[in-house]
């Protein structure tokens, strides 16, 4: 093997003996590999990287391969399904986060990864921007729209409270519905109110009371006041879906004033507290009853109103002339009748004469155009009948034939005669008769 000159600007250095000369060590890729593996895990069995995600995939594994970069460098990594499954929020490209890991060798490949077991988003806590975004995304599927909320019942008979039996929350409640109003049961759904797996028994209480035969008319869902990690469960999203599927009016009373949660924002009635709860679903006994006194006494003062205007009014017909002397309207009446069918008759006497002397003056005009008064003072017409016995008015004897058979009529009767000859003569001038 020929010696390879590493400075060839330094003077050449006298050969080394060839008993001294050593053999380098020489190791397969596997070994070395394995030793920087050792070496890596060894040196950095912890480690917290922040930087920002990017490529970020998700194969059906469930497991999450990402890389971390900034602005100088970046590192693979990867999230295994278990701790992936226990990150609240959504993971995506460009969000900056820090991470607790530690070092990995992919011996297949020869590269170094990051293996996460923990992670953060920077400048935010990860149930918040979890809150955040599932928030966005449930209010743009339209759950929180106002338009979705209903109205209490004024008077419920039965209320169902899902809730821990333990907590201050439910005695509170009990409490101020005692006071208040003591005309409806109340049925309590057991479950917890904190804690992996709280949410899903609670989303499984409100399925549960929308499915009874007889169903609650008014549901609460309600707790004490806590961390945001102690009411997260009312901010999971099958909690808040259920919420949102109930047929029952849910009222919402988690924590304190100041804690807002998904479930919150969801209900038909936000509650600030489980004591206000009880106040927004049942009415007060004493301001009820406050106020049906106060109706009954303006409702007695309005009838007596009623009764001395009614009285009034009654006072003031009896002293009408109408009602004192009933008939004189009567014989008014009457006596208008009879005026009236008297001008009746005469109007019809007059009418009837006018029209049967019109009558007579176009009947004496129609007789004198008549052609039978024309034939009663000696004028005849004469028609000829052709052989199939149709007949015509002959008014010139240049319409006549030899032989052709004429019909005479006459003011009474008429006479058949056959022409032998025929004498043309002068026609009259439009001014003979």
């Amino acid at each position: 093997m020929a010696q390879r000159e590493l400075f060839p600007d330094e003077p050449e250095l006298p050969a080394a003996p060839a008993a001294e000369a050593q053999q380098p060590s020489i190791w397969s890729v596997a070994e070395l590999t394995l030793r920087l593996k050792d070496l890596l895990e060894t040196a950095f069995p912890a480690v917290w990287v922040a930087g920002e995600i990017s490529n970020l995939s998700r194969p059906q594994s469930g497991h999450c391969y990402l890389t971390l970069k900034d602005d100088e460098a970046q590192i693979r990594a990867v999230i295994w399904r278990g701790t992936a499954n226990r990150v609240r929020f959504d993971l995506h490209d460009g969000l900056e986060v820090v991470c607790f890991g530690h070092l990995d060798v992919y011996a297949p490949r020869g590269t170094y990864q990051l293996v996460i077991e923990q992670i953060e988003p920077q400048g935010i806590g990860a149930l918040e921007l979890a809150l955040r975004q599932l928030r966005a995304r449930l209010a743009a599927e339209g759950l929180f729209d106002p338009a979705h909320k209903r109205s209490l019942p004024r008077f419920p008979r039965t209320i169902g409270v899902v809730t821990s039996p333990s907590g201050a929350a439910v005695r509170d409640f009990l409490e101020v519905l005692k006071r208040r109003w003591r005309g409806a049961d109340v049925l309590i759904f057991p479950v917890r109110v904190q804690g992996d797996g709280a949410g899903l028994e609670v989303a499984r209480a409100i399925q549960l009371a929308n499915c009874l035969p007889q169903p609650p008319e008014v549901l609460v869902v309600t707790r004490g006041g806590g961390s945001l990690e102690d009411l997260w469960a009312f901010n999971e999203e099958h909690v808040v879906r259920a919420i949102h599927a109930s047929r029952i009016p849910v009222v919402s009373a988690i924590g304190h004033e100041i804690d807002v949660t998904l479930a919150d924002l969801v209900a038909d009635v936000r509650a600030l507290t489980p004591s206000e709860a009880a106040e927004r679903v049942v009415p007060s006994a004493a301001e009820l009853r406050e106020v049906l006194a106060q109706r009954s006494r303006r409702l007695v003062a309005a009838l007596r109103s009623r009764a001395v205007s009614a009285r009034a009014r009654l006072d003031a017909l009896a002293a009408h002339r109408t009602l004192r002397r009933p008939l004189d309207r009567v014989h008014d009446l009457a006596r208008r009748v009879d005026e009236l069918a008297a001008r009746a008759a005469r109007a019809a006497t007059h009418r009837t004469r006018d029209t049967r002397r019109r009558i007579e003056t176009v009947a004496a005009r129609l007789e004198s155009l008549s052609p039978v008064a024309v034939l009663g003072r000696g004028y005849s017409v004469t028609l000829l009948e052709n052989s199939s016995g149709e007949r015509t008015v002959v008014r010139s004897a240049a319409e006549l034939q030899t032989g052709d058979t004429l019909v005479t009529r006459f003011a009474r009767g008429q006479a058949t005669s056959r022409v032998e000859s025929i004498e043309p003569g002068v026609e009259p001038s439009s001014g003979e008769a």
